[in-house]
C-alpha cells in the first residue's frame, strides 16, 4: 500500500475535502505540481485548473478550482481555494451558460473588461471539462 498524507481543501464556504491521500496534482501558477507522501515543505500559488487526488484506496477524484494557495508541510497539504468543486457537483447547463456569456462579452469591443471576461471564460471552461471528465 502506498504511503499517504493528509489533504485538506477549504474554500470560504466549506471544507471540500479532508482525507488521507496517496497523491495530489494541483495547478500551480508555473505549472502543475505533484505531491507524494513526505514531500519537502512548499508554498505555492494556485491558478484555474483541475486538482487530481488519488485516495488511500487508489481511487482518483477530480476537483475544479479557480485559484488559491497550497501549503505542504509535516506530511500534510492544505489548500485554501477561491473555489473548489467536484465534477459531479457542477451544474453543466449553468457552466455552459457561463461560457456563452463570457464569449458574448469578449465579442464586444466597447465597455467590456476583456481581462475579466477572459478569466470568466477560463473558469467556466475548466468547470465544464471537470464535470465532463475530460
Amino acid at each position: 500500500m502506498a504511503k499517504t498524507f493528509k489533504l485538506e481543501i477549504v474554500t470560504p464556504e466549506r471544507v471540500v475535502y479532508s482525507e488521507s491521500v496517496s497523491s495530489l496534482v494541483a495547478p500551480g501558477i508555473h505549472g502543475y505540481v505533484g505531491i507524494l507522501a513526505d514531500h519537502a515543505p512548499l508554498m505555492a500559488e494556485l491558478t484555474i485548473g483541475e486538482i487530481s487526488v488519488t485516495d488511500a484506496q487508489g481511487q482518483e477524484q477530480h476537483i475544479a478550482t479557480a485559484g488559491g494557495f497550497m501549503q505542504v508541510s509535516e506530511n500534510a497539504v492544505r489548500i485554501l481555494a477561491d473555489t473548489a468543486e467536484f465534477g459531479h457537483e457542477i451544474d453543466v447547463d449553468r457552466a455552459q451558460q457561463s461560457v456563452q456569456r463570457a464569449q458574448d462579452r469578449l465579442r464586444k469591443s466597447e465597455g467590456v473588461d476583456h481581462t475579466r471576461a477572459q478569466v470568466s471564460l477560463l473558469r467556466a471552461m475548466n468547470r465544464l471539462r471537470v464535470a465532463r471528465g475530460q
